[in-house]
């Protein structure tokens, strides 16, 4: 059985490890978008999360967690014992809660009665870039955990861009999967929505996602 520990405290994370892989297999993630990079690749029976991630909340990752369709229980583990803070974390997804300072006793008898629970992992379809994550079902797009307002157009021209990632995507190739063959675009019209893009995307604090390749179209860089 399988667990992912996700705390950006190095130091606590490697002492919850410790104790767990006696009776586990553990990996640890250190920020929210790592901890949704692997529950792409692999099933965990349980999640423990941390509230106060560098890179967004804890309760933002599991919101996140189920909108992806992940729904290995969450245990969350957090400082803050206000009740309102349990029944909000409760309601956007959380199986459960520990506060901390806790006995790792403690913490193992409540991993092992969520991990009764069989694990269940929908096909939703995703996609993650570099703090991006496109949900093509819901059709929704959040970047640094932030949902961004997409228009039909713009939403399809993303996807077929970070699908296409590290590769030089022409202003034709776009005009063929976002418009309708019996339609009249121009090239023009992709510059603009690709504008529209940038717009709501990028920020003084974020790079641009979208690169201009000059003479031949649009390109989102590889993942590193």
């Amino acid at each position: 059985m399988k667990l992912l520990v996700v705390d950006d405290n190095k130091r606590l994370a490697d002492r919850v490890k410790q104790q767990l892989v006696k009776n586990y297999l553990v990996d640890v993630a250190h920020t929210g978008e790592q901890a949704l990079e692997y529950v792409l690749h692999t099933d965990y029976a349980v999640i423990t999360l941390d509230l106060g991630l560098p890179d967004m909340s804890g309760e933002d990752v599991c919101r996140r967690l189920r909108a992806m369709g992940i729904q290995a229980p969450v245990l969350i583990l957090s400082g803050e014992s206000a009740m309102d803070t349990r029944v909000r974390l409760l309601e956007s997804g959380a199986d459960d809660y520990v506060i901390k300072p806790f006995h790792v006793d403690e913490l193992k008898a409540r991993i092992t009665a969520l991990a009764r629970r069989p694990p269940l992992r929908k096909g939703k379809r995703v996609l993650m870039h570099r703090g991006l994550l496109i949900d093509i079902d819901e059709r929704k797009v959040y970047r640094n955990g932030q949902e961004i307002d997409l228009r039909r157009k713009e939403f399809d021209i993303l996807e077929y861009l970070v699908a296409n990632s590290g590769r030089t995507v022409t202003r034709e190739m776009i005009l063929n999967h976002a418009w309708s063959t019996d339609k009249v675009s121009w090239d023009s019209t992709v510059d603009v929505h690709i504008k529209r893009l940038r717009d709501k995307l990028d920020s003084a604090s974020q790079p641009s996602l979208i690169k201009t390749v000059y003479g031949l179209g649009y390109k989102v860089e590889a993942s590193e």
